[in-house]
C-alpha cells in the first residue's frame, strides 16, 4: 500500500486530471504531486477543486492550478490546455477521470438521463483527447493519455447501462488513437478499475443499508476492496516513461472481480421494484 516510485520521478512533468478534486481522481493527483508533478485539476464545481487544490498544495508542497471545466463544452477544455501552458509551460500528460453514473432500470431512465452520463463519459473524454492531442501534434510534443473505463466496459452490465455505452466508447477511443498517434510519440492506455470504494460515490450508487447487501467485497475472489494507493501506483506507472513501451493498453485492477463474476452491476435484478422506487426518491428524479 505504499508509494512505487522514487521521490522525484515527475519532476518537470505537468498533468491533468479531470474530475481531479475528490475520490479517485483526488487521490491519484496526490501521488502525483508527491512524485514532483505540477498537478491540474478540473471540474464544474469552482469551490469543491478550490478547496482540493489548496489541500493537495499544503499536504505535499506541491504545485497545483484549479480550472473550473465543464467537459462537455470544447471551448472550455480548450481553455483549460491555454491556463495549464500559461502556468506551467507546458501539458505533459492527460488522466481522464470524470465520470457520471446512474443505478437503475434501463426503463426507468428518461433520454435526459442516458445524454448527462453519456455527454459526460463519452463526449468529454474525447473532447479533451482532442484537444489535448491536437495541441501535442501541433507542438511536435510527446503526449501520454491514461483513461478511467470499467470492466463492463467490454462485458456490458446491466442497470448501469449509459454508463457502459459511455465507458465502451472510451475504450475504443483509447485502442484506435494508441494506433493512428503513435507516429506522433503520442501514448494512449486505460485503467479499468474494480471497486474502490469513496465515500461520495459509492453513498450515491448504493444509498443506506444497500452497501451492506450487496457488499462488492464479497464478489471479489482475493475478498477485499481496492486501496486507493494501488490505483495510484498503477496511474502512475501508465503516464511515466517506465511505461514507454506500452500503449493501446487497458489494465484491470479489481482483486479478479469481473473473471468470476462479469457484469459489475448486474445483480441489482434481486432489487425489487418498491426499492427502486425508493431508491428513485432518495437521488431525485
Amino acid at each position: 500500500m505504499e508509494g512505487m516510485f522514487k521521490p522525484g520521478s515527475f519532476k518537470g512533468k505537468t498533468i491533468l486530471i479531470t474530475g481531479g478534486g475528490t475520490g479517485l481522481g483526488r487521490s491519484m493527483g496526490k501521488y502525483l504531486l508527491e512524485l514532483g508533478a505540477n498537478l491540474v485539476i478540473s471540474s464544474r464545481k469552482k469551490d469543491v477543486i478550490d478547496k482540493a487544490a489548496d489541500e493537495l498544495m499544503k499536504e505535499t508542497g506541491g504545485k497545483v492550478l484549479a480550472v473550473p471545466c465543464d467537459i462537455r463544452k470544447y471551448d472550455e477544455v480548450e481553455q483549460i490546455i491555454a491556463a495549464t501552458e500559461k502556468e506551467f509551460g507546458q501539458l505533459d500528460g492527460v488522466l481522464n477521470n470524470a465520470a457520471g453514473n446512474f443505478i437503475s432500470p434501463t426503463e426507468r431512465l428518461s433520454h435526459r438521463a442516458f445524454d448527462i452520463v453519456v455527454d459526460i463519459v463519452l463526449r468529454g473524454t474525447y473532447y479533451v483527447t482532442l484537444a489535448a492531442g491536437k495541441h501535442w501534434i501541433a507542438k511536435k510534443q510527446p503526449g501520454t493519455f491514461l483513461n478511467i473505463v470499467t470492466t463492463y466496459a467490454w462485458t456490458g452490465s446491466g442497470y448501469v447501462v449509459p454508463s457502459a455505452c459511455g465507458k465502451a466508447g472510451v475504450l475504443a477511443l483509447t485502442r484506435s488513437l494508441a494506433v493512428e498517434w503513435a507516429k506522433y510519440n503520442i501514448r494512449s492506455n486505460a485503467i479499468a478499475p474494480g471497486p474502490f470504494p469513496t465515500e461520495g460515490a459509492w453513498s450515491r450508487l448504493l444509498p443506506g443499508d444497500l452497501v451492506k447487501k450487496f457488499d462488492p467485497a464479497k464478489r471479489i475472489p482475493l475478498q477485499r476492496v481496492g486501496e486507493h494507493q494501488e490505483l495510484a501506483n498503477l496511474a502512475a506507472y501508465l503516464l511515466s516513461d517506465f511505461s514507454a513501451y506500452i500503449t493501446g493498453e487497458v489494465i484491470t485492477i479489481d482483486g479478479g472481480e469481473w473473471l468470476r463474476n462479469g457484469g459489475e452491476f448486474s445483480h441489482l435484478e434481486t432489487i425489487p421494484n418498491e426499492m427502486w422506487d425508493a431508491l428513485e426518491k432518495m437521488r431525485g428524479k
